[in-house]
């Protein structure tokens, strides 16, 4: 969270959003490059703007907030996983959601899915205070803690962020067919407070410039439009971006759960068996399965997809984590034991490949090694640890009545996570330095009006971040059409500069032969990629290039070089 600069895909993006919601007025919609960026409520940049008012702003202090998000996460699952199946379920859970690797990858990155994430869990916490209540003061704070954190995660995400908690509800009611559940006074009495929340960030929208405009984005295309194509122009069409297929969540699953995927599928065979148990018994995987399955179903039937949008549905997969850890110390079979074993096998592959990684970086930077000696030591020692913890794990994975296999598993993933994954940051930093960037584009271009052609979010970010100038933004939607228009425009001022993103990416060489090696298709070279620039009369005044990152080109006007001769 603190240690690195804002990466792709989406942190640039997220960051400038920040940035401008620290000093805009108007804080009820967006800016991106001061544009209204319609896409996404405001408080995740509320929260991210923060810090970086009282603070200052760089990376660390906009994610400060994530680390919030982490613990909220974190304890929500272990308190919910402990009121359904004791205290060793929910230090299981509470560890699991946070090192799932979706989790883990959700809950440092500066987007909205970390909140969401969080408030998901604090609201399903608050649901099932509410829902197994003894007593209706009990029932009431349960339900109103539900609420608020579904106000609170809508904020973050529109209403697709309250999908996993109202599933999870609806589908209980259904399973237990508890109806009178729908009639209780206490299940809608912390409603109003969330209508509340929400209500008065649509006014200020509504009130504001282009109010039913932005309103319309926000709740038709970004909503309907990522569940199905809607009617709307190009740039508002959601569902031609991250496009879904049959099967994709499910085929992805195993992904998003490792480490721990075998544990998960052990823990789904064990609950298979357990289907019989008395309902008391069988809380804990009712509302595991109501809190993942649905979500997994309609997901899966959606026009778009990406992997964060699931993230919400992993505290289910926590809560079923937790429950077979609490089984398993009194009684386990061989497939538990098989289960541990071969997660005990994945981290020993994984410290495995973390050493391949660290060597082919030191192979590809010389200097990587010898500017941080001390670093690669600290790496090493975490591999090995991850390694001999791993083996301990193996050793005592039928030891019954003892939870220090999962507990060595657990902390041999830490270390890899902590040691050799940091170093690894370090380097990719190198990779996605956008502030040194943009600082060279700024010294390029000082005193020339700056046009970018066809950028992206990201481009369009990292140059209001960095290079702190006004910028023309000439859209690629039809390229002959891009191309005069860049024509004109250079024709009324031959003092412009075109900046434009090179597709592809320049390897360095042992990342190049590793490319080699696995056959992947090399990149046309920059050249080849700007034989386009001629038919624009332009041409080339500097490639910027991150190491096995972005490429952009500088372009003048081809007639600027004539007239200044």
């Amino acid at each position: 969270m603190f240690a690195r600069g804002f990466w792709t895909p989406d942190e640039p993006r997220e960051a400038d959003l920040a940035w401008r919601m620290s000093w805009q007025s108007d804080k009820s919609v967006p800016l991106l490059a001061g544009d209204a960026f319609c896409e996404k409520p405001p408080l995740t940049y509320w929260a991210a703007a923060a810090p970086a008012v009282l603070l200052g702003f760089s990376p660390w202090s906009v994610r400060l907030p994530n680390l919030l998000y982490a613990l909220i996460s974190a304890l929500s699952v272990g308190l919910l996983a402990r009121r359904l199946a004791g205290p060793v379920a929910g230090l299981g859970a509470g560890a699991a959601v946070g090192s799932f690797l979706l989790g883990y990858q959700t809950l440092i990155w500066l987007a909205t899915d970390a909140p969401v994430l969080a408030f998901a869990s604090l609201a399903l916490l608050g649901l099932c205070r509410g829902y197994y209540a003894a007593q209706s003061r009990e029932r009431w704070t349960g339900y109103t803690l539900m609420h608020v954190a579904m106000g609170a995660a809508f904020l973050s995400k529109s209403a697709l962020a309250v999908m996993v908690p109202v599933l999870t509800l609806l589908t209980l009611i259904i399973w237990d067919r508890r109806w009178r559940e729908l009639l209780r006074w206490e299940l809608y009495v912390g409603l109003p407070l969330q209508v509340a929340m929400i209500l008065t960030w649509v006014w200020f929208v509504y009130a504001g410039p282009d109010g039913p405009a932005r309103l319309k984005i926000f709740f038709w295309n970004n909503l309907a439009g990522r569940l199905t194509q809607v009617d709307a122009p190009a740039e508002l069409q959601y569902a031609t971006a991250h496009r879904n297929h049959p099967g994709k969540y499910l085929l992805e699953l195993p992904l998003y759960l490792w480490p721990w995927t075998l544990l998960v599928i052990a823990a789904a065979r064990r609950a298979w068996q357990s289907r019989r148990r008395p309902a008391a018994d069988t809380r804990a995987l009712r509302f595991a399965v109501a809190a993942s399955l649905p979500a997994l179903l309609l997901l899966s039937m959606a026009t778009t997809a990406r992997n964060v949008y699931f993230a919400p549905a992993l505290p289910g997969f926590a809560l079923l984590t937790g429950w077979w850890l609490n089984e398993i110390v009194t009684a386990r079979d061989r497939w538990d034991v098989r289960a541990l074993r071969g997660t005990a096998l994945l981290i020993m592959l994984a410290a495995l490949l973390a050493a391949a990684v660290l060597t082919l970086l030191a192979f590809d930077s010389p200097s990587f090694a010898q500017m941080k000696p001390l670093l690669m030591v600290v790496a090493a020692a975490g591999i090995g640890l991850a390694l001999y913890l791993s083996v301990d794990a193996w050793r005592n994975a039928s030891r019954a009545g003892s939870l220090s296999p999962a507990a060595a598993l657990f902390t041999a993933f830490c270390c890899l996570l902590s040691a050799p994954a940091w170093l690894v940051y370090t380097q990719i930093n190198r990779w996605q330095d956008f502030s040194s960037l943009g600082a060279q584009i700024k010294q390029d271009a000082a005193g020339h009006p700056l046009l970018l052609f066809g950028p992206d979010e990201t481009t369009r970010a990292f140059v209001d971040l960095y290079v702190g100038t006004r910028v023309v933004i000439v859209p690629e939607t039809d390229a002959t059409n891009g191309y005069a228009h860049l024509r004109h425009l250079n024709s009324i001022d031959p003092r412009n500069r075109v900046l434009s993103q090179v597709d592809g990416r320049e390897y360095s060489p042992a990342v190049a032969r590793l490319n080699d090696w696995l056959r992947r298709k090399r990149p046309k070279s920059a050249e080849e990629e700007l034989a386009w620039s001629a038919a624009a009369s332009l041409r080339l005044t500097k490639l910027y290039a991150l190491p096995n990152g972005r490429r952009y080109a500088l372009l003048e006007p081809a007639l600027s070089t004539a007239s200044s001769r």
